[in-house]
């Protein structure tokens, strides 16, 4: 009999490591899916998107290849998409129906399964290192409004004044929406939450989520980035993935375990049924590109729109979405280093990575 799943990712780097090939790494990042135009879309604010993807890919990148943990790559990653204007997410975020900005987060360590999570939260600069905090400094998991911006206070964040988050981009959707009495997907034609998940060189995964929510959301509206098993979700043993989108139908299905759900008890089939003599196998990208656009077809069933981008213990780094576009980028150890917005314009998003 093989050994136990469990063990299954730390066998794999065992092998690579007897073998002599060098530590895999691998991160894939997301800012946000949608109904996107390539005729909207004007060389100079398509240049102004990639700028942003690369800048927060070359981050997230740097802390694995020079040995960082897959958690400080995520969050490395998610700094700079939280702090650009162009993403729902910190800065660029969306106005509530009163007019405010409120902010969630969350974050989950492959490792031992904790995970930090903030919504509601409206004066704290860069929600994911306020939900890191959650998981590593209180015996709580998910903290909101204003509980959640006493603990910023007290683990000593900053106050970040309101006017910062406010941009007139967004400002001009709330206004359109109230006047036009449109609903938040005529205005938010793409779901700019931002995200990111990583492989690191120790064969530990990591995912993060950061969002401003929906434009004109109402009465505490909360949506699938900050809850863990909807928006994010990492275990070792079967992969990381990060979502954006319909929060509402993406909370329903469960979308980030679901997907890891299948990835492990796919894996535990696989080990039951093989030879036990013959060595283990490592999961093709192609079965874990298969369950992923599976639960996103499921998403599209219910009625829901968006994405994921998720990296697997082999390395895999992969995108899944039901939507015309997903900004989005991914980077591993084998050289592989790309940004794209519209479908299909990776060079290989549905082969191996290693």
């Amino acid at each position: 009999m093989k050994k136990p799943i469990a063990a299954l990712a730390l066998a794999l780097m065992s092998q690579s490591a007897l073998a002599g090939e060098a530590p895999k790494w691998s991160i894939a990042i997301h800012g946000g899916a949608g109904t996107l135009d390539p005729v909207q879309m004007t060389p100079e604010r398509r240049a102004e998107y990639e700028a942003a993807l690369q800048q927060a890919l070359d981050a997230g990148a740097k802390v694995l290849a020079e040995g960082g943990s897959a958690i400080d790559a995520v969050k490395a990653a998610i700094i700079p998409l939280e702090d650009s204007p162009l993403f729902n997410a910190g800065r660029g975020a969306v106005f509530t129906w009163e007019g405010t900005n409120e902010l969630d987060a969350s974050i989950m360590d492959g490792r031992d399964r904790s995970a930090g999570a903030v919504a509601g939260v409206k004066t704290v600069k860069n929600p994911i290192l306020l939900a890191d905090t959650v998981r590593t400094d209180s015996e709580h998991v998910f903290l909101i409004g204003a509980g959640a911006e006493a603990f910023a206070l007290e683990k000593g964040f900053a106050v970040t004044p309101p006017e910062y988050f406010a941009t007139p981009a967004r400002r001009e959707a709330l206004e359109r929406m109230k006047a036009e009495k449109l609903s938040a997907l005529d205005v938010d034609l793409k779901f700019g939450t931002v995200g990111a998940v990583a492989l690191d060189q120790n064969g530990n995964l990591a995912a993060g989520t950061s969002t401003g929510g929906m434009t004109g959301k109402r009465w505490g509206r909360v949506g699938d980035a900050p809850v863990i098993g909807a928006g994010t979700y990492a275990d070792n043993r079967a992969c990381a993935v990060s979502a954006t989108g319909w929060g509402e139908y993406f909370l329903r299905v469960g979308v980030a375990h679901e997907i890891c759900a299948r990835l492990r008890a796919t894996r535990e089939v696989d080990a039951l049924m093989a030879d036990p003599a013959a060595a283990d196998d490592a999961m093709p990208a192609e079965v874990a590109q298969y369950i992923a656009d599976a639960v996103m077809a499921d998403v599209k069933q219910l009625g829901g729109d968006g994405g994921v981008i998720l990296v697997t213990p082999e390395g895999h780094a992969l995108f899944s979405f039901n939507t015309t576009g997903m900004y989005r980028g991914r980077a591993t150890s084998a050289g592989v280093k790309e940004v794209a917005i519209f479908g299909g314009e990776e060079r290989a998003s549905n082969t191996p990575d290693h």
